[in-house]
């Protein structure tokens, strides 16, 4: 006679998986949420600050040295994250939020800050939308994420030629695809980590690894949607 009741071991698999989703996913955005916060700080204080003002965009090297330094702490964290303790991948993520923060105190001074509170949210709206898409959609978006990182480097190339051209039309055509390419990896990115918190973790130092690398992208997802949409959106001072 067939067996018609349900498996509780397969029930406790699915709710032990929706935890795990959930926990994961809470420490992600928490943490993503600490990165913007810390960022904006540092950028509005710099920002009101002569003396920082003209340390940092007054002297090419000093300004260079931390974009080269951004630069190098992403590529550490996300190539060094299985050998780093979380400890120090957490340390190493909020101290680049804060050169970050520094380098980003010029939108203070180039746009008026009603523009940046207005397009802040805008991004927080779209960034939202396209995080719950990216999390419930039944649809495979790795060919997506596959095509918005092709088009991402695409656009670094001609942001490179364009400063030499200085054409303003191809400005906004790079200002438009990248605000469709990181709403696109938003949306992959999501996904991503779902399927990263369905994988599981081998320890909860593992999972807090991740978290960080993990808030890290979504992070930078966000950043980058912000500044493409603060080009087309943003009043200039």
């Amino acid at each position: 006679m067939e067996n018609n009741l349900p498996d509780p071991n397969f029930s406790q698999k699915q709710l032990d998986i929706s935890q795990t989703i959930s926990v994961y996913l809470t420490k992600v955005y928490n943490w993503m949420a600490v990165a913007l916060l810390l960022t904006g700080a540092v950028a509005y204080f710099t920002a009101q600050s002569e003396t920082m003002i003209q340390a940092i965009f007054g002297n090419r090297i000093l300004f260079f040295g931390l974009i080269i330094g951004e630069l190098a702490l992403v590529g550490y964290i996300s190539a060094r994250i299985n050998k780093l303790s979380s400890y120090k991948a957490t340390l190493l993520f909020l101290n680049y939020t804060i050169l970050n923060g520094l380098t980003m105190a010029v939108i203070f001074m180039a746009y008026t800050s009603a523009s940046i509170s207005t397009t802040f949210i805008i991004t927080a709206g779209t960034f939202g939308a396209m995080s719950l898409y990216g999390y419930y959609t039944k649809s495979d978006l790795t060919k997506i994420g596959s095509l918005a990182f092709m088009a991402l480097i695409g656009i670094i190339i001609a942001s490179v030629v364009n400063m030499f051209m200085n054409s303003e039309m191809m400005s906004w055509i790079i200002s438009y695809l990248g605000v469709a390419i990181f709403i696109g990896l938003t949306a992959y990115d999501t996904q991503k980590l779902k399927r990263i918190a369905i994988n599981g973790f081998e320890n909860e130092e593992s999972m807090e690894k991740s978290a960080i690398l993990g808030a890290l992208t979504l992070y930078l997802d966000f950043i980058n949607l912000f500044l493409f949409l603060l080009r087309i959106l943003g009043d200039r001072k």
